[in-house]
């Protein structure tokens, strides 16, 4: 299938004039670890001058907003009325809408633990935990899985930050929340009672009361049908497959999600803004 085909190019169209608000996946979608994907500052500079806006928008629970932005800022791409939105900040204002005032035990680096208590959410390390939360450590240990294991065989609320199994890299991918999630499904018999992130709704919820639109105003772009696509699909935004990242041709015409639709980069949007 030829994504020139006058079809694709329509329905990109239709997408770009349709959106008020681009959710963009990072790594893969607008860049490659430290390189950005072809001309992506002109692309986002483009996006901005239409007056539209931009969300950098990832499951990755294990950096806070600032540090992405502190990237996007070092890689020159952060404009005007940008903003970063994480799976870890979706758990924390589902845990203040849902269990607020309770004690967490988080499972998570000290990065995000500092965005939890900025948000009001009481942390502990003791046997008070009320509500058990797993997110990409990558200080994980031992101690913390057993810990985390206990409060889950005990029947306390169990809420995971997203449900990637590994983390983009350029070498070997290393295991992500969704590996962790069945290490301690193995042990606890359980799964959690909630994943925030792509591509469940708590994460769409959270992002359409902070944006105050309805959702056919929102597109969301990304390189992975099953969790961007999906994310799209089940909370009813606009989605754009880019082939920039860790999906091919081959692998968007033979997935079950399918895409509003499909560009060779976030590039390909610039001639219909």
């Amino acid at each position: 299938m030829s994504y020139a085909a006058p079809g694709n190019e329509r329905a990109l169209a239709a997408l770009v004039k349709e959106t008020q608000v681009f959710l963009l996946d990072m790594d893969g979608t607008v860049y490659i670890e430290d390189e950005l994907i072809g001309d992506m500052k002109n692309t986002l500079e483009r996006i901005r001058r239409s007056g539209r806006r931009i969300v950098y928008f990832t499951n990755n629970s294990s950096k806070t907003a600032t540090e992405y932005e502190q990237k996007l800022v070092r890689l020159g791409i952060f404009g005007e009325g940008d903003f970063v939105y994480t799976s870890g900040i979706a758990a924390a204002e589902y845990l203040n809408e849902f269990y607020a005032g309770k004690k967490v035990y988080l499972v998570g680096t000290d990065a995000l633990k500092g965005e939890f208590c900025a948000a009001g959410i009481p942390l502990t390390e003791g046997d008070d935990a009320e509500v058990g939360v797993l997110a990409y450590d990558t200080t994980l240990t031992f101690e913390k899985l057993v810990r985390l294991n206990r409060l889950i065989v005990k029947g306390k609320p169990y809420i995971a930050t997203h449900p990637d199994a590994v983390c983009p890299a350029k070498d070997v991918f290393p295991p992500d929340v969704g590996s962790f999630i069945a290490l301690l499904e193995c042990s606890s018999g359980k799964r959690p009672d909630v994943i925030c992130g792509k591509p469940y709704t708590v994460m769409g919820d959270c992002i359409k009361r902070r944006l105050h639109l309805p959702p056919g105003k929102i597109a969301m772009a990304g390189d992975r049908p099953h969790t961007d696509i999906r994310f799209a699909n089940n909370n009813g935004f606009h989605s754009l497959l880019v082939l920039s990242g860790e999906t091919d041709a081959r692998t968007a015409a033979s997935s079950p999600d399918r895409p509003d639709a499909v560009a060779e980069s976030l590039n390909d949007i610039v001639r219909f803004l």
